[in-house]
């Protein structure tokens, strides 16, 4: 009862004007240039973020979305991905948070629950969210709706939670337009009403419930509750104050807005058939101090006749727009961007978008340009569908990088010279096909490393993980994986020329590359669809989970990045056309198949970079791919093309790789002749040796505390990050290959019979069928990520996985599965 008592002289006390929230004089609002934020509420069942930023061609400064509350799966999946589209723009994401159980049915554990996504959502975005809890709480349409005592209690329970977490999340305390209130004419429930309800609302103390009573102030709870105060103001075509919400249903015609309906309704005049005291501007804004943000919208029927929906829309939006100068205290605005049913108009669709046609969408970005005060995004940290991509290339974790690349260095060097005592003890072991067109020592290589992208991918523990991540040194799989190919592709371009003629073989190329390209626009299809069948959890490949260990480090841990941007659009009919774009641009897709984009590429530029290779143009060849990396090196953030491998694998920098493959592969004979004279031997020897040496040397002064001279003492412990990282393709990755290819060659060529006996049988045909292992893998990462109960951190069960794969993968290239459509 006391509760009561107090509720109800706080609804006078505001009533009547006396502030009870009051915390700022009027002076303190202002209004620079770039004050108020302007963005749509979607409907995010057809539209999205990417398309209303197509349309506007602007950046919104905040989306809105709304969800069930107590939040549920399908809530909980559906603020997620706003979430994590809205954060590509950098925008604010404002919550218009609907109850769907009784107000006294809302526990503090809803309230918990919903402020743990509210803080996981701003840690791994830093999105900023503005909670519309409950709004137009004054309306009889909602089932919230004229419960004062149980709204409030509500209301700032989860005001409570939400400002005693991390999040930084605004509470808007926004009730509808009070015109029409109690809006019994409309679907009243007033019968309903509690006697200590009815006290509350019956603020001028006549006994009953009438237009003369205040729709704001019984529902307004405690100041410290509230951030922000809104109001839902939507215009719906009636034109004449007489016909405000909740009369005249249902609309007959189209009308355009009355010249100053919008500024009327500001002051409280709009609509009423008894006059108002202050405003709520007056009594929320200026005299309480809190921001406004404002819900709108003008609705048209295209089914009626009447003013145009430009007369109508822009009518409306202008008059906003217009009072904006006089009323600095609106700092946000909110445009419903949907068509959707509504009682106003006699529960017929009607359009509500501002951006639906080309010139309307123009009208509107005009027109806000033309304030000088709307802020366009992005106004929040961006997190991007690249960003995601990229963050898929972690480094290892721990602070012994550099010790296991310097031993593996030290290892391979030693194979090295090994190799040359080996050679000339045991000449039987040696390799001896001399085919022009295929050589095994470089398929058991492409083998070792195929298995190595697998295990990879596939994340769990085992000796296969460890031995992956460590016993090639600074490089990964996708660095041997790409020079191997471009060898391999320059290896077979003569043969196909002697047998085909030069075009031919160059058109057969690019047939090649087509063939990547639909079976990549399949691959990425297929795991889509698949992502709808019931049981399969496709997000362990669609999306991405920051580990902390990529280029943003630990502040990224646990960010979850959405790598199928719009995708959901596809299905839309017609599909939109940046969704469309999107697919076809391989700007989406699972991420351990993100670098099949580089090879599509790659196979395109292969028959020119052929001719002129064939031409014993290779230097200009070369020459002009060191160009390339350097305009990498100088501009980073440049990108040549929108492809979700971009990020990953940066064409510019990365195709320094292929490049040199091609020009190895032509000229393999001669430049392995010339590795195998006595000077070639000395030279190979000279940078195996050296290379390591130098490597173990600073090792050995930081370890054993003696400076290396010449070089700085602190040398070795900036090499890591300086030089071979596992994100960047920088100096150190870059030596780091021709160390591992001339070891290995060396290795192989000389003990081939005993290595092959023992791994020739997996590695070879798994080496041949490369690309084909890499493109069925991806199913298989799926796979094992649905496998329930799976304990990734498990020794026994990483291994038997990682065996059952590989033994699989081996089997379907043996059975030739799918060849006819796959590429090899």
């Amino acid at each position: 009862m006391t509760r009561a008592i107090t509720r109800l002289l706080i609804a006078t006390a505001l009533a009547v004007g006396l502030g009870a929230a009051a915390v700022a004089p009027a002076s303190a609002l202002t209004q620079d240039e770039g004050d108020v934020w302007f963005g749509p509420e979607l409907d995010w069942a057809a539209d999205s973020p990417d398309g209303y930023e197509d349309r506007l061609g602007q950046t919104p400064a905040t989306y809105a979305i709304r969800l069930p509350y107590p939040l549920d799966a399908d809530g909980r999946d559906a603020w997620q991905r706003a979430a994590t589209d809205v954060a590509a723009q950098g925008s604010v994401l404002v919550l218009t948070v609907e109850p769907r159980v009784s107000l006294e049915d809302v526990t503090s554990s809803d309230a918990v629950a919903f402020n743990d996504a509210l803080e996981e959502l701003h840690t791994q975005y830093g999105t900023h969210h503005l909670i519309r809890f409950a709004p137009e709480m004054n309306g009889s349409w909602t089932t919230w709706g004229q419960q004062p005592t149980a709204f409030i209690d509500a209301f700032e329970a989860v005001a409570d939670v939400v400002h005693g977490g991390d999040s930084g999340a605004e509470m808007v305390w926004a009730p509808s337009y009070g015109s029409g209130y109690p809006f019994e004419r409309a679907d009243g429930r007033l019968n309903d009403l509690t006697p200590t309800d009815l006290r509350l609302l019956d603020t001028d103390s006549d006994g009953m419930l009438t237009e003369s009573d205040d729709p704001y102030g019984p529902y307004f709870p405690k100041e410290s509750a509230v951030d922000r105060v809104g109001l839902t103001m939507f215009y719906f075509a009636k034109g004449e104050a007489g016909a405000s919400a909740g009369r005249d249903v249902p609309l007959e015609v189209n009308s355009a807005p009355e010249p100053g309906e919008f500024a009327s309704r500001l002051a409280e005049r709009w609509g009423y058939t008894t006059a108002q005291g202050d405003s709520f501007y007056e009594r929320f804004v200026v005299d309480a101090g809190f921001p406004f943000a404002l819900d709108t919208g003008a609705l048209y029927d295209f089914a009626l006749e009447g003013d145009s929906e430009t007369a109508v829309k822009q009518g409306w939006w202008r008059q906003v727009l217009a009072e904006l100068p006089d009323h600095p205290g609106i700092d946000s605005i909110t445009w419903v961007e949907a068509e959707r049913e509504e009682a106003e108009a006699g529960t017929a669709e009607v359009d509500w978008r501002a951006t639906a046609s080309a010139d309307l969408a123009k009208r509107l970005s005009d027109d806000l340009n033309a304030t000088g005060v709307i802020r366009w995004g992005p106004v929040t940290e961006v997190v991007t569908e690249e960003q995601g991509a990229a963050a898929t290339v972690q480094v290892r974790e721990g602070g012994d990088e550099i010790q296991w690349i310097t031993g593996s260095a030290a290892v391979l060097a030693l194979a090295f010279l090994a190799s040359g005592v080996i050679g000339r003890t045991l000449p039987r072991w040696r390799y001896t096909d001399e085919s022009s067109s295929r050589d095994l020592r470089i398929d058991m290589i492409r083998g070792f490393v195929i298995i190595v992208v697998v295990v990879t991918h596939i994340e769990v523990t085992s000796p296969y993980s460890f031995a992956a991540l460590n016993v090639i040194g600074a490089i990964t799989g996708a660095e041997l994986f790409v020079l191997l190919s471009g060898i391999v592709l320059g290896m077979v371009f003569w043969p196909a020329v002697r047998r085909v003629g030069e075009w031919a073989a160059a058109k057969a190329a690019w047939a090649r590359a087509r063939k990547q390209y639909l079976v990549a626009l399949a691959v990425i299809l297929l795991i889509f669809f698949l992502s709808f069948v019931p049981f399969i959890d496709a997000s362990a490949v669609m999306t991405f989970t920051d580990r902390g260990t990529g280029e943003a480090g630990e502040s990224s841990t646990g960010r979850v990045y959405n790598l199928y941007p719009n995708a959901d659009r596809l299905l839309d009919y017609p599909p939109p056309w940046y969704a469309v774009r999107q697919l076809l641009l391989l700007e989406m897709g699972p991420w351990p198949f993100n670098i099949m984009g580089l090879f599509v590429v790659l196979s395109l530029a292969y028959p020119a970079l052929m001719w002129l290779i064939k031409r014993r143009l290779w230097w200009v060849v070369l020459l002009g791919s060191w160009a390339t990396y350097a305009v990498h090196d100088l501009f980073p953030d440049y990108a040549p093309v929108s492809s979700q491998f971009n990020a990953v694998f940066p064409l510019l920098a990365w195709q320094v790789l292929f490049t040199h493959g091609l020009v190895i592969g032509y000229y393999r004979r001669q430049i392995i002749g010339a590795l195998t004279t006595p000077i070639g031997k000395v030279l190979a020897g000279a940078f195996v040796v050296g290379y390591a040496g130098f490597l173990v040397y600073l090792w050995a002064g930081d370890t054993y505390g003696f400076t290396p001279a010449p070089f700085s003492p602190d040398l070795y412990g900036s090499l890591y990050d300086s030089g071979y990282q596992r994100i960047d393709l920088d100096w150190g990755r870059l030596l780091d290959l021709p160390l591992v290819l001339i070891c290995s060659y060396a290795v192989l060529t000389v003990a081939w019979k005993p290595l092959n006996a023992v791994m020739g049988w997996l590695w070879v045909p798994l080496g041949q069928a490369s690309l084909y292992v890499f493109i069925v893998h991806v199913f298989f990462v799926l796979a094992v990520a649905n496998i329930p109960g799976l304990d990734r951190t498990s020794l026994w069960q990483g291994t038997i996985i990682h065996t059952v794969v590989i033994a699989l993968l081996f089997l379907m290239v043996k059975k030739k599965v799918l060849f006819s459509v796959i590429p090899r």
